[in-house]
């Protein structure tokens, strides 16, 4: 590494651990949220039992395309660090296979719609008297109790129900949804933080504990200041494209090659700085603009005076004239332009991992780095049932016979080549 900064110099100069090595986690979820907050704690050194239907798996298995290698590329963004157990828990034989690994586990994170894992024994109140330690964190659409807590939660449903979509989109156009479901990922994390809370609250205690983690609920902790504008002055959130609510001029702007370049103006300071850079002095002693407030006021004239000069010149004379200290900004980057982008490749974000039957593929890594624990992707995200009998064999010292014979009746699934490996190892 030439010439490391001193965080990475801290990073090269001590001895790396995982912050949680030895903790294990038991992931029955599926699809994004509750798989967001198992995938960051398994990126710490937590071992996260992927639970999956045999035959079928992860909803998201079969989202393609696009795919690489046979694998659905939505798959793979999210299950990096996992081991797939493929069991049916809609059998008796596998509800007791689960019950047996949460007695092993120390964490359980679940999305099943409200009062489906009371269904098979496997909730909170069930798994606690066997074992009293257990972190038990709940993901659902709205909420374990109330009127909607039976609905089905979806993202894009949740955004809608929470008031983000009537707030996103262009201000003569229809609601939008964001490009990626953001609700489901910022649900993820707060669960990923409250299971952390957790297991430091039982290191003090030695007791476990419920999370009820929902998307509405985060949907409207995320409306923050739009949120906070409603509730104390009630004022409702408009469409309004790129623009900010309280702040002018904060927005994207087009260029005379129809690209698009974002500006923060946040402060007199930088409004100043966007005004000089543009050759716009006049509006640095107009009226009409000298404090922020006054240009939100007359967000029009102002928009319109800025939106045509940024029209006279290319997005790369832009990229390069508006790039200083002061002014936060930056072009509209295509995802080719993102991931080539100099900061980005700096920052190492993006992994070649390799699995040993599907290949190479790429994948976004962690995105925080810490001074002295590791954080980062120890195996690619797993083939369905790939690692069904290292769980049981390990974890419940089932025999493989024993494993065949589950998977004889059903109850288990695993890739033959699986087998053959243990058999192998067991032989020398």
């Amino acid at each position: 590494m030439a010439n490391p900064t001193a965080f990475q110099r801290t990073m090269i100069t001590t001895a790396p651990r995982f912050a949680l090595a030895g903790v294990k986690i038991l992931d029955f979820s599926r699809v994004l949220a509750a798989p967001t907050a198992s995938m960051i704690l398994g990126d710490l050194g937590g071992e996260v039992w992927k639970i999956e239907k045999p035959g079928a798996g992860d909803d998201t298995r079969i989202w393609t395309p696009p795919e690489v290698n046979g694998q659905s590329c939505y798959f793979l963004c999210v299950n990096r660090n996992k081991k797939s157990l493929a069991l049916d828990l809609g059998k008796p034989e596998g509800q007791a296979l689960a019950k047996q690994l949460a007695i092993k586990a120390d964490v359980v994170v679940e999305n099943f719609k409200t009062g489906n894992m009371a269904k098979f024994g496997l909730d909170y109140e069930s798994l606690r008297k066997i074992n009293k330690g257990i972190i038990y964190c709940s993901v659902t659409g709205y909420g374990s109790h109330g009127p909607y807590a039976g609905d089905p939660g979806y993202d894009v449903i949740a955004s809608a129900l929470g008031g983000m979509l009537n707030a996103t989109g262009p201000p003569d156009g229809a609601p939008c949804r964001t490009a990626t479901a953001v609700t489901d990922i910022m649900t993820g994390l707060y669960a990923h933080g409250a299971i952390l809370a957790a297991l430091y609250n039982r290191k003090e205690t030695g007791l476990g504990q419920l999370i009820n983690c929902n998307l509405l609920s985060t949907q409207l902790a995320a409306m923050i200041n739009l949120a906070s504008n409603y509730l104390n002055t009630g004022k409702e959130a408009k469409r309004l494209g790129t623009q900010h609510e309280s702040i002018v001029p904060y927005q994207a702007f087009e260029t005379s090659d129809n690209r698009w370049f974002v500006v923060g103006a946040a402060n007199n300071k930088s409004f100043n700085k966007l005004c000089n850079l543009m050759e716009l002095p006049e509006l640095l002693t107009d009226p009409r603009f000298t404090t922020n407030p006054l240009r939100v006021q007359n967000r029009k004239a102002l928009l319109d005076i800025i939106g045509e000069r940024f029209k006279q010149k290319s997005l790369a004379h832009w990229t390069k004239a508006l790039r200083v200290p002061e002014l936060p900004s930056g072009p509209v980057n295509t995802f080719e332009e993102a991931f080539s982008h100099p900061q980005v490749k700096h920052l190492g974000l993006i992994k070649d991992v390799t699995h040993p039957t599907y290949g190479t593929v790429k994948i976004v890594g962690p995105p925080v780095e810490y001074s002295d624990i590791q954080n980062n992707i120890r195996y690619a995200p797993p083939t369905l049932g790939e690692h069904t009998i290292e769980i049981l064999r390990d974890n419940l010292d089932l025999s493989l016979d024993d494993i065949r014979a589950l998977k004889d009746r059903k109850i288990v699934d695993f890739p033959e080549y699986q087998a053959e490996a243990a058999a192998k190892k067991k032989a020398v």
